[in-house]
């Protein structure tokens, strides 16, 4: 078979997903990992939807949680494990190599545009 060199095998599943591709970015600058609540507030994602992300990262062996308290509070925080930082890494890696590769592919075929605004 001819090798297929727009496949991006590459492009894992687990990271391939925007709520947690923006868990795992979050994750990626924090090496001692970062509470529930500021894992929320940084991907903007409803407590249930992140619960749902995280517990799919954790089954990969990409994060661990740890579950405490903090005084009669309870306190869930979560890292990357080793083995989900190499693998981002990895994934990164892919992706910078997807974009070199349209931008080449598109190149000369596309005008440039401004960005659009958001509504406010």
């Amino acid at each position: 078979m001819a090798e297929a060199p727009f496949a991006f095998d590459g492009l894992d599943r687990v990271f391939h997903e925007k709520a947690r591709l923006g868990i795992l970015t979050s994750l990626a600058g924090h090496p001692d990992g970062l509470g529930f609540t500021e894992v929320r507030q940084l991907t903007g994602l409803t407590d249930g939807n992140l619960s749902r992300h995280i517990q799919v990262l954790e089954e990969a062996g990409l994060v661990a949680l740890t579950k405490r308290f903090e005084g009669k509070r309870p306190h869930t925080s979560c890292r990357l494990t080793d083995q989900g930082r190499a693998r981002f890494a990895d994934y990164l890696d892919t992706l910078e190599r997807v974009l070199r590769d349209a931008a080449r592919a598109t190149a000369g075929t596309r005008t440039r545009s401004t960005p659009k605004e958001k509504p406010a």
